[in-house]
């Protein structure tokens, strides 16, 4: 069993949950930002979500603000911010860091697990491009998460099977095909 499924951490309304409430299912966990040019992943998570849920799938959105401010709200302004502009009935967890020298422990353990995307396009060289014309940092290396709506696949064990770059799309035939291993697995 991985050490995920231990790992303490709390709901968008402050509930503590660890991912041993989610055993036995397929997991996609994904962090999310609502001032970012690919919020609108939002909508294909949920389509995504509403696709699987039924054959033991969940998508667990853990909000952060690790890249360039994109997440600046509270937890209230986060739950309301997806229960209205992009309505999403997956769970949302309190805002974590991902990145940087407070990486939550939860994503410390899944890039330490598959430090690398499984795919991706050229997202960090435009990440990169924009960083250095608006005085930002650029991106860090692997195995650091690259920016928002990164995607990690958790099997039914509580193991990291499959991560995407954050610019391949919830619908993305790569994507549905490791959903669909690990739940056939």
């Amino acid at each position: 069993m991985s050490n995920l499924t231990s790992i303490p951490l709390t709901t968008i309304t402050g509930t503590p949950a660890t991912l041993a409430d989610y055993s036995g299912k397929v997991l996609m966990i994904v962090n999310v930002a609502s001032k970012c040019g690919l919020t609108p992943q939002y909508t294909g998570l949920e389509a995504l979500y509403q696709q699987f849920k039924d054959r033991g799938f969940t998508i667990l959105g853990f909000p952060a603000n690790d890249f360039a401010g994109q997440e600046p709200g509270s937890d209230v302004e986060i739950a309301t911010f997806c229960s209205t502009e992009y309505p999403v009935s997956f769970p949302l967890f309190s805002k974590i860091h991902v990145t940087g020298p407070e990486v939550h422990d939860l994503y410390a353990e899944l890039t330490s697990d598959i430090p690398e995307h499984v795919i991706g396009g050229n997202l960090r060289d435009t990440l990169d491009g924009y960083a250095e014309k608006n005085g930002l940092p650029p991106t860090a290396p692997f195995p650091s998460v690259l920016w928002n709506f990164e995607k990690f696949i958790v099997d039914k064990k509580g193991i990291p099977v499959a991560r995407f770059a954050p610019d391949v799309t919830p619908d993305d035939p790569k994507v549905i095909a490791a959903i669909e291993q690990a739940l056939a697995a």
